[in-house]
C-alpha cells in the first residue's frame, strides 16, 4: 500500500499511546489516531513499514458503541487529549485493562494475585476543568494576529486555543487581557525561527482551594516593557491576579521556563491545600496539576502504608514533599529525597508552614542518597518505603537499597504503567508480595494514569 491510500478497517484494540489498532487483509496492523474501538473507518495510509503502518482517519463508517462527541473543536488537531473521542466509562476501563495487562504482561504477576489485589480506577465527578497549571505559547498566526494555545502534535506550530477545556475558566480572561496588553504597546510574539520576539509563553497557576491565581510571562529578554500597565491591566481594579512575574529564557530551546524569575506583583508565590497540608508554590515549584485527585492518591498511599504513629518513613523522589507531609501526619519519623534543590526548599517551606518537625529533606538522587544514609544509619529501622519516581521508574540501585533495608511494607506511587509493572517484577523477585492495586485517573481524556500499589515483605 502507498502513501495516501485508503483503505477501510474495524477497530480492534487501543494502542498505549491512545491510537486505535486495527487489522486488514493478511494481518497487516494499522494504528490509527482519533478512533474507537469498534469503530469501522476509512483511513488513508501515512506511513508504511514492513508488518505495520500509521494512516489518518478520513470518516468514521460505523460508530462505535464507546464514541463520545468530543467538546472541544480542536481535539484532533492539539495532540494533548488522545481520548476525547471516547466515551467517560470507556476512558476509564482502557486505563485500568491498561494497568492489569502491563502488571500481568510485564511483571510476569499471576493472574490469581492480580485478580485478588486488584482495586476499580477512581475516576472523576467531572473530567473536564481539572488542571491548576497552563502553559500557553504565544505566537502569530498567518494573518499576523497574536494568539495563544498549544503545539499541535509532534510539531511547534501552535493552534489557537485560549480556552483548554481541561483548564480553568480564568485562562481566557488573563490571555486577553495579555494579548490586548501586547497590542496595545506593541510588544511582540517570540518567533523561534528568527529567535525575535519577547514573549514566549504565558504560565498561569490557579489554587483550586484557595482561589489564587499566579501568572508568569516566559520572555525572551532581561527587562520587561510597560509592566505597570500589565500590573494594571491584571492585578488591578476587579482583577484577580496575586502573584505577576516574569521568567527570563533566552535560549534557543525547547525549555519552557528560565532559572531567574523576578516578581512584579504580589509575593512570588501562592497557596493551595491538598487535605489539610498546605502547600506554597512558585512558578518553579513542582505541584501536581489535578489537585482532587492527588488527594485521591495520596490518601490510598497512605492508607496502603497503614501508619500506627511508631514508623520511620522513607519518601524517595519526594518533589515538594507532598506525600512526606501527608505521611508525617500518622508516622513518627518521615525522610524525604529529591534531586531537585528548589524543591527541596519548597519541601522544608512547606514543613514549615504546616508546622511539622518530623520531617527531615535531603537534595540528591536517591540511589546515591539513601545507600549513603543507610551505611551511616545501620541501626535505625525503617518501616516503610514510599516512592513516586518519574516516568523511567526507580534506578535499580535504589531499589536494591530498598531490598537490602528491608522495610515491613512499600508503597508505589507511579505514572508510567510499564516501568510500574518492571520494577514490581523486582521487588517480587526479592522478598515482596503485592497486596493492593488501585489506578487513579488523574489525567481525564489523556492517555495517562497513575497506579498506587502497595507491597508487603513475605515472611
Amino acid at each position: 500500500m502507498k502513501k495516501n491510500e485508503q483503505f477501510t478497517v474495524t477497530i480492534e484494540d487501543f494502542s498505549s499511546e491512545g491510537l486505535g489498532i486495527g487489522k486488514t487483509d493478511a494481518g497487516f496492523v494499522w494504528f490509527i489516531k482519533d478512533t474507537v474501538i469498534g469503530d469501522t473507518v476509512l483511513a488513508a495510509a501515512t506511513k508504511v513499514k514492513k508488518n505495520y503502518g500509521f494512516a489518518r482517519l478520513i470518516k468514521v463508517l460505523e460508530k462505535s458503541e464507546f464514541r463520545a462527541e468530543p467538546p472541544c473543536p480542536i481535539a484532533g488537531k492539539c495532540g494533548g487529549c488522545q481520548l476525547q473521542q471516547m466515551s467517560y466509562e470507556a476512558q476509564l476501563k482502557f486505563k485500568q485493562d491498561k494497568v492489569y495487562n502491563d502488571l500481568l504482561r510485564i511483571g510476569e504477576v499471576e493472574k490469581e494475585v492480580l485478580d485478588e489485589t486488584f482495586e476499580p480506577v477512581v475516576g472523576m465527578a467531572d473530567p473536564f476543568r481539572y488542571r491548576n497549571k497552563a502553559q500557553f505559547p504565544i505566537a502569530r498566526n498567518k494573518e499576523g494576529k497574536i494568539i495563544a494555545g498549544f503545539y499541535a502534535g509532534r510539531t511547534h506550530s501552535v493552534i489557537e486555543c485560549e480556552d483548554c477545556l481541561l483548564g480553568v475558566k480564568e485562562n481566557k480572561i488573563i490571555l486577553d487581557k495579555i494579548i490586548a496588553w501586547m497590542e496595545r504597546y506593541d510588544i511582540d510574539p517570540y518567533d523561534e525561527v528568527s529567535g525575535k520576539g519577547l514573549v514566549r509563553h504565558v504560565l498561569i497557576r490557579k489554587g483550586f482551594k484557595s482561589g489564587e491565581l499566579m501568572v508568569c510571562l516566559v520572555i525572551n529578554g532581561r527587562a520587561l516593557p510597560y509592566r505597570e500597565e500589565l500590573v494594571e491591566v491584571l492585578c488591578g481594579g476587579d482583577a484577580r491576579v496575586d502573584s505577576l512575574s516574569f521568567s527570563v529564557n533566552t535560549e534557543r530551546t525547547n525549555v519552557i521556563m528560565g532559572t531567574k524569575i523576578d516578581d512584579i506583583y504580589g509575593p512570588g508565590y501562592i497557596e493551595d491545600s491538598i487535605g489539610n497540608i498546605k502547600f506554597r508554590i512558585s512558578p518553579l515549584s513542582f505541584y501536581q496539576v489535578n489537585p482532587m485527585q492527588t488527594e485521591q492518591m495520596y490518601g490510598a498511599a497512605l492508607e496502603f502504608a497503614d501508619l500506627k504513629g511508631t514508623e520511620n518513613v522513607w519518601d524517595l523522589y519526594c518533589g515538594i514533599g507532598t506525600i512526606s507531609l501527608f505521611m508525617s501526619q500518622k508516622a513518627k519519623k518521615v525522610y524525604g529525597v529529591e534531586i531537585i534543590p528548589e524543591a527541596i526548599r519548597d519541601a522544608k517551606q512547606n514543613a514549615e508552614l504546616n508546622g511539622i518537625a518530623n520531617a527531615e529533606f535531603y537534595v540528591g538522587a536517591a540511589e546515591e542518597v539513601l545507600p549513603e544514609w543507610y551505611k551511616q544509619h545501620p541501626e535505625e529501622r525503617i518501616d516503610v518505603v514510599c516512592v513516586d519516581p518519574p516516568r523511567k521508574g526507580c534506578d535499580e540501585r535504589a531499589l536494591a537499597t530498598i531490598v537490602e533495608m528491608s522495610p515491613e511494607k512499600l508503597v508505589y506511587v507511579s505514572c508510567d504503567p510499564a516501568t510500574l509493572a518492571r520494577d514490581v517484577k523486582y521487588l517480587r523477585n526479592h522478598g515482596y508480595e503485592l497486596r493492593r492495586v488501585r489506578p487513579v485517573d488523574n489525567f481525564s481524556q489523556t492517555v495517562h494514569v497513575e497506579t498506587v500499589v502497595g507491597l508487603q515483605k513475605v515472611k
